[in-house]
């Protein structure tokens, strides 16, 4: 498994989807600046095949453990510079240069001139050769393309042309070009969405599995063979389309942070998920090649985690160092490992809006700061406010089950120090994301103060901003 290819619907692991990128990273989060935080004490491996378990896996998983796989030492993403590349990388990449070239000018393309064409007519290749929109040995983006394909085959450079020249007939055959406007519906819009950007600037997939669990939506994308076919032109078509929107720049983000939720997901009893899984996933990974930067898992089941132990021993290590596995307990503090909160939908623990604009104050762009709340213990965030103005801030507790409350102390002693917000216990019930707006027209500090009196620590965010004015 030397390539990772994109993702489908109730993969195993190593069926993670690649999803294409966004044209540009989100922008760095400013310092804290006048802002600080305080904290008062309050008082065996197994010889089931890999054929076997993808077969039958609800037979091969059912003794095996369930415990969250340890994280690995993470991957770290391979250079597409030149200056970066290995001699010996150097070298195939040339060679892979110049077979393809010669591969032109010998006609061995001819496969990709229009079907209606007499093939008496056919006296030369295609004018270009292109793959997601990009003409091939035109400029500095075919070594990116080229790479991917080189590092899907370890460098091998035959093994790879190879590859390019299958991929090449693959889409000329499933016809992609007119695939990238058909119109397949929005059924399947919150299975597979993109939203937001990693902190290394990866556009952001999420694969919703749970979905499925709508017994309507299921009969209507798995039923037969031609529901099938239908869920994966559609899967190609979403794929294609953001590709487009990749950076394939030698230096630019062209890989994608993808985030796997099993919430509900289907069980591996189902065969109809199981078969359309398995045929795209072929067609993933042999057409796809080198576009995940990372796949995180939440709310993994148990058989989930057991089907995992049991095809880990068939993966390479460098896949596996792409992989996270997160509880349902932890899956908040491990994305904001990864993405910070203002990219994290509200669904996942963070202050992003995923289908409407409720709050238009913030939006993905401003960025907010994150403190771990400890068991027992009183966290105040002061805020120093050296202008009058509007002031206005956004707050979430994870999980919630603390007391919240807020006030404006000026600098002037003279003054008396204003309850914004009277503390009041917050539960799960209650909103996720609280927010207030303050009028300040004397100096002071804006004091957010949250009392955890559990026994579990909890994550504070929160993000602010003013507006001047006078009076």
């Amino acid at each position: 498994m030397a390539d990772d290819s994109p993702t489908t619907a109730s993969p195993p692991p190593e069926m993670a989807s690649e999803q294409p990128i966004l044209s540009h990273p989100p922008p760095s989060p400013p310092p804290p600046g006048s802002v600080t935080e305080k904290e008062t004490p309050f008082s065996p491996p197994s010889t089931t095949t890999i054929g076997q378990v993808i077969e039958q896996p609800e037979k091969s998983i059912s003794n095996q453990p369930t415990k969250t796989p340890e994280p690995m030492p993470s991957f770290k993403e391979e250079s597409n510079q030149i200056k970066d590349l290995s001699a010996p990388e150097k070298k195939s990449l040339d060679d892979f240069k110049h077979i393809l070239q010669e591969a032109i000018t010998k006609k061995e393309f001819t496969f990709l001139n229009k079907p209606e064409e007499p093939i008496s007519e056919i006296t030369s290749p295609p004018k270009e050769i292109s793959i997601w929109g990009i003409p091939l040995l035109k400029d500095e983006r075919t070594d990116v393309i080229l790479l991917k394909f080189l590092r899907a085959r370890d460098f091998k450079v035959k093994d790879s042309f190879t590859m390019l020249k299958d991929t090449l007939q693959w889409r000329q055959t499933f016809n992609i070009d007119s695939l990238l406007d058909e119109n397949l519906g929005d059924d399947l819009e919150k299975v597979v969405f993109m939203h937001g950007f990693d902190k290394e600037g990866h556009p952001v997939c999420y694969n919703v599995y749970g979905e499925f669990q709508n017994k309507e939506l299921y009969r209507k994308t798995f039923s037969d063979g031609e529901t099938r076919l239908k869920f994966l032109r559609w899967r190609i078509q979403f794929l294609e389309r953001s590709i487009r929107k990749l950076d394939f720049t030698p230096g630019g983000v062209n890989t994608i942070f993808q985030i796997n939720d099993l919430k509900n997901s289907p069980g591996p009893a189902k065969t109809e998920l199981r078969l359309a899984t398995t045929q795209a996933l072929h067609l993933l990974q042999d057409n796809y090649p080198e576009f995940v930067a990372k796949q995180v898992f939440i709310n993994a089941p148990w058989w989930y985690l057991a089907f995992y132990t049991m095809i880990s021993p068939f993966m390479t290590q460098r896949t596996k160092s792409k992989f996270v596995f997160a509880s349902s307990a932890k899956t908040p503090e491990t994305l904001f490992k990864y993405v910070t909160p203002e990219h994290v939908p509200i669904q996942y623990g963070g202050l992003s809006l995923d289908y409407c604009d409720c709050n238009p104050e913030f939006t993905i762009d401003d960025p907010a700061s994150v403190v771990t709340v400890k068991p027992a213990t009183k966290q105040t965030v002061e805020i120093i406010v050296n202008e009058k103005c509007v002031f206005v801030w956004e707050l979430r507790v994870v999980g919630w089950e603390v007391s919240y409350g807020a006030e404006f102390v000026p600098n002037n002693e003279d003054l008396y120090t204003i309850i914004i917000q009277k503390a009041k216990k917050m539960t799960q019930s209650d909103e996720p994301v609280i927010s207030h707006s303050f009028k300040i027209s004397e100096i002071g500090r804006i004091l957010l103060t949250i009392d955890n009196s559990t026994s579990k620590k909890k994550t504070l965010l929160y993000r602010f901003k003013v507006t001047p004015f006078s009076e």
